[in-house]
């Protein structure tokens, strides 16, 4: 009779357990999301802790010395050893240095006027200090680090009977960005951010669904070839990503009063290779997982470094070196680069070459490592 009576129903909580333990035991074996799980807060945690900082360093600064006097030389010198800047370039004029603060090739002009000596003879003496404040938070410091020092500067100090110290008084002014505006930083570089975002997020999962959904070999069983497979896969997401770049533009024009300075041509142009080249770095990741659940994590894994080290949430010249070359590789980098020469600058298609063939070089990488990933499973 006590055979006859029903099994009692297991209860809630031992159900939830049951499947716990099932997920726990399949994720234990899934070495590529636990390498991500323990791999990306280690790479955070030295990034953020360590190598990331906001104190300049590496600053590209040009100079015009219309005095060449031992006083230009000396404030030129103690700028100079403080270690937060490069070798100083020189420039001829105004022109030839507003040129270069235009064109990015420099985040400070300093002006020594010819009349330096008779300045200090009268204990007035001037420099004049241009600074691209399209990056506010570089261009703050590197003011502040130049006024410190000029207002500190005692250029009588190798006289013994000097009685009075020779500081400057450092007139600046910000270029791109007067007030130096936080949210005219991050709006010049938000649609690259949100264009990484859709590209990874987009294509990452393609062919894994194929696997998953048992139609990749189906898929890999007819006439196209592996490279005409991946750029079909590509193409639909193009024309999205063009919406959204304008959406982002036309947006941070509207509500916040940020217009676009350069050519939109040359925005469109720019967009092309970058877009490409982040969603062949999807389909790349699609290649590597085995599940959807490794595409997402290995997504994860590379937008994140990608916002840190592109230079679009923290300025890349403060960074130092090893990391900011790490970055190179991201192409979130030197999209992030061509808007603010674009957007902010009013910069043309000539001061984006150098962007443009990098974005082009990693889409050609890419496309090389898709072929070879795919190619044994087509053998």
């Amino acid at each position: 009779m006590n055979e006859s009576q029903p099994h009692p129903r297991p209860s809630f909580w031992s159900n939830v357990a049951a499947v716990a333990y099932k997920e726990a035991t399949v994720l234990r074996h899934d070495k590529a999301v636990l390498a991500t799980v323990l791999i990306q807060p280690i790479i955070m945690l030295l990034l953020f802790g360590g190598a990331l900082s906001n104190q300049p360093a590496n600053v590209p600064w040009v100079i015009l010395d219309q005095s060449r006097s031992a006083d230009s030389r000396r404030l030129i010198q103690s700028i100079q050893v403080t270690g937060f800047f490069l070798e100083p370039g020189y420039v001829a004029s105004y022109d030839e240095g507003q040129a270069l603060l235009k064109h990015g090739n420099a985040l400070a002009f300093l002006v020594i006027p010819s009349d330096l000596r008779r300045q200090r003879e009268r204990n007035a003496s001037q420099v004049q200090l241009f600074v691209d404040g399209s990056d506010p938070l570089s261009a703050a410091r590197v003011a502040g680090y130049i006024g410190q020092i000029a207002a500190a500067f005692d250029g009588n100090r190798a006289d013994p009977r000097a009685t009075r110290p020779g500081a400057f008084e450092v007139r600046q002014r910000f270029w791109f960005n007067p007030t130096l505006s936080d949210s005219w930083f991050f709006l010049a570089g938000l649609a690259g951010m949100l264009l990484t975002n859709l590209c990874l997020s987009a294509t990452s999962l393609g062919l894994v669904g194929e696997r998953e959904n048992g139609t990749y070999e189906q898929m890999l069983a007819s006439p196209t070839r592996p490279l005409e497979l991946v750029l079909g896969k590509l193409l639909p997401f193009v024309g999205i990503a063009y919406f959204v770049l304008f959406f982002a533009l036309i947006s941070a024009g509207l509500v916040f009063g940020y217009w676009w300075r350069g050519s939109l041509l040359t925005l469109a142009i720019i967009t092309l290779p970058f877009v490409l080249a982040s969603l062949s770095i999807g389909v790349f990741v699609s290649t590597m997982a085995r599940t959807s659940a490794q595409a997402v994590f290995i997504t994860v894994f590379f937008i994140l470094p990608s916002f840190v080290l592109s230079g679009s949430m923290l300025p890349y010249q403060l960074m130092p070196d090893g990391v900011r070359e790490i970055g190179a590789l991201f192409p979130l980098r030197w999209y992030q680069i061509a808007l603010r020469r674009v957007v902010a600058r009013g910069g043309d298609l000539f001061d984006v070459v150098v962007p443009l063939l990098a974005l082009a070089g990693l889409f050609a990488f890419f496309l090389m490592m898709i072929r070879w990933r795919m190619k044994p499973r087509l053998g």
